[in-house]
């Protein structure tokens, strides 16, 4: 499997309650970016999975339409707080897809990135709307293929 992991776009400081976090108006250019990215270098995923709050939401919809791929499924393992082992056995349930997109939240992306290179810390600053690629993903056990780190900057 290959994983492809997209931290969420610039979202507005303030609403009723974290969760409401909307994307601003470069959030929303951001997550255009990532998917139009993704549909020119033919690395659409077969499946996107979303975290439930809104401005992974709104992300992955987003990266949907302008990648041309299939709507997001919404995962509520994928809410702040997801630890590296649970996105790994979850991943599980989705071993026949070749290419899933995983849209969340730091630090958990910082985290599972760092545990798939082997490293028990850190080491890995993932930033709003980056995209990360890995290959040779074989859940549940941990390791994969780094291919590429880029932030939305370069896209």
């Amino acid at each position: 499997m290959e994983l492809l992991l997209i931290r969420h776009a610039e979202a507005k400081n303030a609403a009723a309650c974290d969760a409401e976090r909307a994307l601003t108006k470069k959030g929303r250019d951001q997550a255009a970016k990532v998917g139009q990215f993704l549909k020119r270098y033919d690395l659409v995923p077969d499946l996107i999975l979303a975290s439930p709050l809104v401005r992974a939401r709104q992300t992955a919809e987003i990266i949907s339409n302008g990648a041309a791929a299939t709507s997001p499924t919404i995962e509520s393992w994928l809410a702040c707080g997801m630890r590296p082992a649970t996105a790994l056995k979850e991943l599980c349930a989705y071993d026949q897809f070749q290419r899933v997109a995983l849209v969340g939240h730091n630090p958990d992306f910082e985290y599972l990135a760092s545990s798939l290179l082997g490293s028990q810390c850190s080491g890995v600053h993932v930033r709003k709307a980056s995209l990360i690629h890995f290959s040779r993903l074989s859940p549940p056990s941990q390791g994969a293929c780094l291919e590429m780190m880029l932030p939305v900057s370069v896209l």
